[in-house]
């Protein structure tokens, strides 16, 4: 029986691209606050790898998880 593995997706915008094939992307999310019920965003930075061309800043781009591929990149761009 083979197991079902889902990847993590998120979408973004780049806001670095002056690594050698790796970009750093921001995530927004919009939470509700549990308590008190107020709405707000949440960003986070995360580094992504990426084949070829790499975007330009202020793009948007889909990452997924993926292995390791270095120490602090855990994501590719897929799109």
């Amino acid at each position: 029986m083979t197991k079902v593995v889902h990847k993590k997706r998120f979408e973004g915008v780049v806001v670095s691209n002056k690594m050698m094939a790796t970009v750093v992307v921001k995530v927004d999310r919009f939470v509700k606050h549990p308590k008190y019920g107020k709405f707000y965003t949440i960003s986070k930075k995360y580094k992504a790898h990426v084949t070829g061309e790499s975007p330009a800043v202020g793009t948007k781009v889909v990452i997924e998880e993926c292995a390791p591929v270095a120490k602090t990149v855990s994501f590719v761009v897929v799109a």
